[in-house]
């Protein structure tokens, strides 16, 4: 094992466009300690190993006082964490509860349901083009799509999308472990500040759907009753933060860097255009090629793990890589190219285990629609410039716009 500072070129906003020559040269060592503290894991089935391994933790409280300085976390006094960001048995029974109104095994038809109403959605948004020879895919499609379809899943007014757009930004912002110390404890400070303004916005508005339950999760979460109890209020704020963050910010990444490969990659788009059902392949190749979450930079260690080669001591910070596992040529055959219809093709683009993606039947759902349609009806679409420019946030990377012109709109 070596010490890098690979980790720092991979953060750098330079490396944005295309940080995957990056995860290369990471994974010549499958596991490695980076100057800064972490042990960054790179290659698949260690991934994937990590991922079901129950001596791994998602709560940062694990990690050895030291290893919490040098990473910069400290605990938010106002507000517990989400269940994401806890082990079981608490994970387990508060994801149990956010489930029961949204999947499967007590709402198994939620999103197969929304099949019509999500496509008449993007629809609508894509017949907003018309007229238009420029557009910008992320503020006309990308990001509106996902936010439309959370909000009335959640029960959250559409109309409120620009008090809760920079506090999202804000909390999305704050998984990057970027910065000097002193950056990182002022965005520290910023993100809770951020999560207390929408946890007030959303304790006011589950409060309203608790006297008058809607056709919503905030309603069903603020009155229904199943085996294992109910949300405490507090539980149902930090839940339905993170399902209204988790519920778009990904997604609109997903779309829009769909929309950029397949222009890059104009065969596939002109047979996607003409073979409908490639889409289903396609959106898998999409989350292993670019996947919208980059790394899981939230893990720790319960105790000593030896794992390929290297003793990662108990407490330590462990940053898994998945979009450099993701092209882990030991895992997937000519891995730095895009086939729509790879076989074979388990990816790490939703997570593994325990903490495998809650909304991954709707991100694929969404993707599937949105890519679809833009592909059957805008004409002769070309990309303005390439690279596009990216958001700052690595973790969750993807243009923040992707400029194009279009021929015209078809019916």
């Amino acid at each position: 094992m070596t010490s890098v500072a690979l980790l720092g070129q991979i953060l750098d906003y330079a490396n944005r466009p295309d940080p995957y020559p990056l995860y290369a040269e990471l994974r010549r060592t499958p596991v490695v300690r980076d100057e800064s503290g972490p042990y960054l894991v790179s290659t698949y089935w260690e991934i994937k190993g990590l991922l079901h391994d129950p001596r791994v933790s998602s709560d940062a409280r694990n990690l050895t006082p030291d290893a919490a300085a040098a990473v910069g976390h400290e605990q938010d006094p106002d507000l517990p964490p989400s269940f994401l960001l806890l082990d079981p048995p608490e994970h387990d029974r508060l994801r149990r509860l956010a489930m029961r109104p949204f999947g499967p095994p007590h709402t198994p038809r939620r999103v197969f349901e929304m099949h019509g109403e999500l496509a008449g959605i993007v629809s609508g948004l894509i017949d907003g083009l018309r007229g238009r020879d420029t557009v910008d895919l992320v503020d006309d499609v990308s990001y509106p799509f996902p936010v439309t379809v959370i909000c009335r899943i959640l029960g959250v007014p559409r109309e409120d999308e620009s008090h809760f757009h920079e506090w999202a930004d804000t909390i999305a912002a704050g998984l990057d472990p970027i910065g000097t110390a002193e950056e990182r404890a002022a965005m520290a400070q910023a993100v809770r500040q951020a999560r207390a303004d929408l946890a007030r916005y959303l304790a006011e508005l589950i409060e309203e759907r608790r006297r008058a339950p809607r056709d919503d999760m905030l309603s069903a979460m603020a009155t229904e009753h199943g085996p294992d109890g109910q949300l405490s209020p507090v539980e149902m704020i930090t839940t339905s933060v993170l399902l209204l963050i988790a519920g778009h910010e990904t997604t609109v990444n997903l779309i829009t860097n769909g929309m950029l490969t397949l222009l890059r990659n104009p065969d596939v788009l002109k047979r996607l255009r003409g073979e409908p059902g490639l889409v289903v392949p396609l959106v898998e190749e999409l989350l292993r090629f670019e996947p919208p979450v980059q790394m899981l930079p939230q893990r720790t260690t319960l105790a000593d793990i030896d794992i390929a080669g290297t003793v990662i001591p108990q407490g330590a910070p462990l940053f898994l890589m998945v979009a450099s596992g993701n092209r882990d040529p030991q895992r997937f055959t000519d891995p730095d190219r895009f086939v729509p219809d790879r076989p074979d093709n388990e990816h790490l683009g939703f997570g593994h285990g325990l903490h495998s993606c809650f909304g991954a039947p709707l991100a694929r759902l969404e993707a599937q629609l949105a890519l679809t349609e833009l592909v059957r009806r805008l004409d002769a679409p070309q990309l303005v410039e390439d690279p596009p420019p990216y958001r700052q946030n690595a973790v969750l990377r993807g243009p923040r716009h992707l400029p194009l012109t279009i021929g015209g709109v078809r019916d």
